[in-house]
């Protein structure tokens, strides 16, 4: 039996804890066939010491047109750092003419270090071209805050308020993660009827790099296989939840979460999941 075939595009984190890296680690835990399209190159230059290292539209393009002729359909896809306005264009329109569905958005516009990673004009083209494509998007407390205009969001009730108000640009699907909360970790899931809450354990820890492109990999392989949205979030929440039970770091920065945790450890976290019936 064939794997099925999902697609990463975002940037390349030369580390291996974020971006397509750890989207096609996730991938391959998960049991899909992984590709990758790479807006951008993320590793500091030695003597110019630029930092994000941008693709070219002919690039992106290319690279699609192997991927996708490699595979000829893809089972599920997932956006990650996309970096500019011409390419959140551009990646729309591929979406389009590919046909792809159960597109999943990781709306990346801030680093670990809250440094800004999309300009105005591309979060207008986030909001307004690739978010009503997509089947879900997940932004943390940060990225719905901006998506939201700079609304504030303090608790659950908030998340929750903003999943339904995010719901209003289109997707599918929200899911706004509640990981700056105190308390557990909490993320809600929106489709325009139904509040659907996920609590999992707080682990104390700083080895969460990557946590945030590991759990949209995860959605996105779930989804991939079909499963009902509510269950594939479950799932991921588990995923990721274990990956960073067991994160670690080589040096003094803060390090990745582990992928392989679950198949290694042969442990999954119980995620608490209430509804809430909306309309």
């Amino acid at each position: 039996m064939e794997p099925l075939r999902v697609l990463t595009v975002a940037g390349s984190a030369a580390g291996g804890s974020a971006g397509i890296q750890a989207d096609l680690k996730t991938f391959q835990e998960l049991g899909v066939y992984g590709m990758t399209i790479v807006t951008a190159i993320v590793a500091r230059h030695p003597e110019t010491n630029l930092n994000v290292h941008k693709q070219t539209i002919e690039a992106i393009e290319a690279q699609f047109s192997t991927a996708i002729n490699q595979v000829n359909a893809l089972d599920g896809m997932k956006t990650g750092m996309l970096f500019s306005k011409e390419i959140i264009e551009k990646v729309t329109e591929l979406i389009s003419y590919y046909n792809i569905e159960r597109v999943v958005v990781d709306p990346v516009m801030v680093g670990k270090h809250q440094s800004k990673l999309l300009k105005d004009d591309a979060i207008i083209a986030l909001k307004n071209r690739l978010i009503p494509v997509a089947k879900m998007i997940t932004p943390n407390m940060t990225e719905a805050s901006i998506l939201l205009g700079g609304r504030k969001l303090r608790t659950v009730d908030d998340l929750k308020q903003a999943a339904i108000d995010l719901h209003e640009l289109g997707a599918a699907y929200v899911l706004v993660k509640g990981g700056q909360l105190e308390g557990p970790a909490i993320d809600v899931l929106y489709e325009g009827e139904t509040l659907t809450t996920y609590e999992a354990p707080r682990i104390k820890t700083e080895n969460t790099s990557g946590a945030g492109c590991t759990y949209s990999a995860a959605i996105t392989a779930n989804l991939a296989k079909k499963l009902p949205v509510t269950e594939a979030v479950y799932k991921a929440k588990s995923f990721i939840t274990t990956a960073i039970d067991h994160g670690f770091s080589y040096t003094e920065l803060p390090g990745p979460t582990w992928h392989a945790a679950e198949r290694m450890f042969n442990e999954s976290h119980k995620i608490i999941m209430t509804q809430e019936k909306i309309n």
